[in-house]
């Protein structure tokens, strides 16, 4: 049968799955981010001749 306290479960699952997405991607930028940075400063030096 189904339960009322198990009504919004599924939306908490998907926010604590948004959530794990979001630390994921922020932990990849953080550690990414200077090398992106890099490239698109070597992208737009070589673009403007620089």
């Amino acid at each position: 049968m189904y339960l009322p306290r198990e009504e919004g479960q599924g939306l908490v699952e998907y926010a604590l799955i948004l959530v794990l997405v979001a630390i994921v991607v922020i932990a990849i930028l953080a550690l990414l981010g200077p090398q992106i940075a890099n490239i698109f400063s070597k992208v737009t030096d070589g673009l403007t001749g620089t």
